[in-house]
């Protein structure tokens, strides 16, 4: 059984003659494009991004000598997959998926270039957006809505970071999509990006964010060395009460017992002396443990470089207006193309 395959020919000079003869259409369907495509893209507002990076202190057992180069040379870091910490940097951009890490970015405190809004971040970006204004519309209808908010506040106007309201929850991912946590596989180096519809707000974020991160890796790296710490010094305190109390009990009996010569009384003199003694060297001994344990707890606390500062930006970074024009009315010409074809495509 024999199948014949028709190829089907493009007369392109065919399609030019066509779209000349509705060259009005053209005309008309750009002009209308690029009039709307204005008025969409004026109503958005613009908005300023900045990055900042630093690189934190790792913990690593062989990640080095010949093992890591080789590693390194194949796009590796060994020194990301031998470090003690359970939290490495390439699990910190996961961090901006947890509540807890987010809401603790709600009390930043912003302010504007101009000085016309100095508030907290919670705020600035519950209050004080800039929207287009069928957002504004769609806003001030659902306003009139009934609401039932749970969660949020306590008492205490502290936040349980999960259990959220609608309106926090709806903050709390605006902060998601304004900043960005990425790490370098090959160097570790952590970079965080942040936007904002002003510049210094732009910043001031970019910096809180990086303290902000710092403290949590601080905190993780240095938890076990200062609940340690905690420890000892609890026990040190037990340890010098029982000294102190032993000591009181050694020195009220020998002034109470100082003209007597009876074995007896020398004997349980002697053995208070030794108590008192036992009681001491514990003490000296948990000293020192906890000496050790401040001692860890500064070597376990991370030291951060700090590779690039966060710039206040000059210029927007978007929306790019031209660009956005210019697409659209690519687009609608390929479109209106399209269209004129259809007859000569059948």
């Amino acid at each position: 059984m024999a199948t014949e395959i028709q190829a089907t020919s493009i007369d392109y000079r065919a399609v030019l003659r066509e779209i000349k003869k509705r060259k009005r259409l053209f005309l008309k369907v750009l002009s209308i494009t690029f009039v709307l495509s204005i008025l969409y893209i004026l109503c958005i507002p613009r908005y300023y991004s900045t990055d900042t990076k630093m690189a934190p202190e790792l913990e690593s057992s062989i990640g080095g000598g010949t093992l890591g180069s080789i590693a390194s040379s194949f796009g590796f870091d060994l020194s990301e997959m031998e470090t003690s910490d359970a939290i490495t940097p390439m699990l910190y951009p996961d961090l901006m998926e947890d509540n807890g890490f987010v809401t603790g970015l709600f009390p930043i405190k912003v302010k504007t270039q101009d000085g016309s809004i100095n508030t907290t971040y919670h705020d600035y970006l519950k209050k004080y957006q800039k929207e287009p204004w069928w957002t504004k519309m769609i806003y001030s209808v659902l306003s009139l809505l009934p609401k039932k908010e749970e969660g949020g506040k306590s008492n205490q106007g502290e936040y349980d970071p999960y259990i959220l309201s609608k309106s926090e929850d709806d903050i709390a991912g605006a902060i998601r999509n304004n900043v960005k946590l990425s790490t370098d596989k090959k160097t570790g180096v952590i970079t965080i990006t942040v936007k904002a519809q002003d510049k210094l707000v732009c910043k001031t974020v970019a910096d809180s964010v990086r303290g902000h991160l710092q403290r949590f890796i601080s905190a993780y790296r240095t938890n076990k060395a200062r609940n340690d710490l905690e420890y000892y010094k609890k026990l040190m305190a037990e340890a010098k009460h029982d000294y102190q109390k032993a000591r009181q009990l050694y020195g009220s009996y020998s002034d109470a017992n100082s003209d007597l010569i009876l074995e007896s009384y020398r004997a349980k003199k002697e053995d208070l002396e030794n108590e008192m003694q036992l009681k001491f060297n514990a003490y000296s001994a948990l000293n020192t443990q906890m000496q050790a344990a401040k001692a860890k707890v500064q070597e376990r606390t991370p030291v951060f470089t700090l590779i690039k500062g966060a710039a206040m930006p000059n210029k927007p970074a978007g929306p790019k207006r031209m660009f956005f024009v210019l697409e659209m009315l690519i687009l609608a010409f390929i479109g209106t193309s399209l269209y004129v074809m259809k007859d000569i495509l059948r």
